[in-house]
């Protein structure tokens, strides 16, 4: 089977009558890509940034962006206040996702032993994901927010190319931590948002912060909160996304 890496050159390729059938597209630049007259039967695209920057994806002529947003808020009671823009609507954002992971944790809880290690796809397991937020959460809050400057836990995960984008890989443990370890830290980071939130007031949300991946561009701490709930609701989105498959194979 064929494979292309960032390194191939198909920037502006045409594409007629070929098979595509089963490819796989994993963090490809699709952007601008028109599609006519294609058999799009079974097709599936997960897009986290499908709503960022005044993006579109149209089906026929229908942006179906707005409708996709619509119908996973739906989905996810809560997600919809991911952007909230002031001190009381952040905390109860924040309470919600805390009680949207906890049920989902409960539920995990409850399947087959050795669930939170299992991989769908080659995409995350559930421990990697949460190993992941971790991250997200020392990346954006620790270091962009409070501005620690060792703010990184060595069990969290980085995805790929976080190297090339200036991250210190060494800092992070190369030895695969217990399910219990990642939930006592993953508790610790969740408690530390939750106690900044408590008594954050609207002058602390416009202080200017460095983005983490790009000093030179100015954040604040509000947009720093807003790429967390962010990181936060979609993995969530991926892991119950995971976990409805892994249920599925052990129910059959």
């Amino acid at each position: 089977m064929a494979s292309f890496n960032r390194s191939d050159e198909l920037r502006g390729a045409e594409f007629v009558d070929a098979d595509l059938r089963g490819a796989r597209f994993v963090g490809a630049d699709l952007s601008g890509v028109v599609m006519r007259g294609v058999e799009v039967r079974g097709l599936e695209i997960d897009a986290p940034w499908l709503s960022e920057g005044g993006s579109f994806l149209r089906v026929n002529g229908v942006d179906v962006t707005p409708l996709v947003e619509a119908e996973l808020d739906r989905r996810f009671p809560g997600r919809a206040d991911r952007r909230a823009g002031d001190p009381d609507g952040l905390r109860a954002a924040w309470a919600v996702l805390e009680r949207t992971w906890a049920a989902t944790l409960e539920r995990v809880a409850a399947m087959p032993a050795g669930t939170v290690d299992v991989s769908v796809s080659g995409e995350w397991s559930f421990v990697q994901t949460l190993r992941h937020l971790i991250l997200a959460t020392d990346l954006w809050f620790r270091q962009a927010v409070l501005g620690i400057e060792q703010p990184f836990h060595p069990i969290g995960l980085a995805g790929a190319g976080a190297e090339d984008d200036g991250l210190d890989m060494s800092v992070f443990t190369t030895v695969t931590p217990s399910y219990a370890e990642v939930l006592e830290v993953r508790a610790g980071r969740l408690a530390m948002v939750r106690d900044f939130l408590a008594t954050v007031t609207a002058d602390d949300l416009a202080v200017a912060r460095k983005n983490p991946w790009a000093p030179e561009r100015e954040e604040t701490t509000l947009s720093c909160l807003h790429v967390i709930l962010e990181e936060e609701w979609e993995h969530h989105r991926y892991a119950v996304r995971d976990l409805d498959a892994i249920g599925t194979t052990y129910d059959a």
